[in-house]
């Protein structure tokens, strides 16, 4: 079955980019069944009704809301990589695996300060319909470390680091909570001064591990660790 994002189903045409991808790519004709995702939950059974590479229409034979299935909400606030392929990599696994929100966090040593917006939300995009998760993770505008800190409303909030000071394994804190958040630091991890504003504004300092891990690494065995604990 093939997949196709479609923000309103009940338009009954493909955006542009889907609609080319079902006539020129797949080459659907009128008649093939697709399955329709709208991002909030709706999965539509759906019909080809003329095949275009740029109005693609369709009728919808049956549809359903599912949730994600998960008793929380995971949100990973995590430092872009210097090489944003390993950032893409992050959002691309961390979406099959099962997360709700990602923000990009620019920290003081952070190598890289601006993303690529577009390409994590194709690459989210994607993901979803490859894993066919039917609520798509929100996928936020990237943010200093001071903003997300004094701002998060999160219910249990928590921050990885590398320093050899007092930490809790990341799947306590979270395993009585339903809302998550994990801040990941850059290469260079976070600052001192960093981590005690975290702590400052009720932030838990968190373990991953007893390796010392790749940031994007860092944020799939979170994503991995709530997977298991719930």
């Amino acid at each position: 079955m093939h997949y196709f994002y479609v923000p309103i189903p009940a338009a009954l045409v493909l955006p542009e980019e889907e609609s080319l991808h079902a006539a020129k790519v797949l080459r659907l004709q009128t008649g093939d069944e697709i399955t329709l995702l709208d991002g909030k939950g709706g999965v539509y059974r759906a019909e080809i009704t003329l095949p275009h590479a740029k109005r693609c229409g369709y009728k919808i034979l049956a549809g359903q809301q599912v949730s994600t299935g998960r008793s929380y909400r995971l949100h990973v606030a995590i430092a872009p990589t210097k090489n944003m392929e390993r950032l893409e990599w992050f959002v691309e696994k961390a979406v099959e695996i099962g997360v709700d929100e990602i923000t990009p966090v620019i920290c003081r040593y952070s190598e890289r300060k601006q993303v690529k917006y577009d390409r994590l939300e194709k690459i989210v995009l994607s993901a979803c319909k490859q894993s066919v998760q039917a609520v798509f993770p929100l996928l936020h505008p990237q943010t200093s470390f001071d903003e997300l800190v004094k701002n998060s409303k999160a219910e249990c909030k928590t921050i990885a680091h590398c320093y050899p000071l007092d930490k809790v394994d990341f799947r306590k804190p979270g395993a009585a909570a339903s809302d998550i958040l994990i801040l990941i630091g850059p290469e260079g991890d976070f600052s001192l001064e960093e981590v005690e504003m975290a702590e400052a504004h009720g932030f838990v300092a968190v373990s991953l591990g007893d390796s010392r891990l790749r940031t994007e690494t860092a944020g799939i065995m979170a994503c991995a660790a709530m997977v298991h604990t719930h």
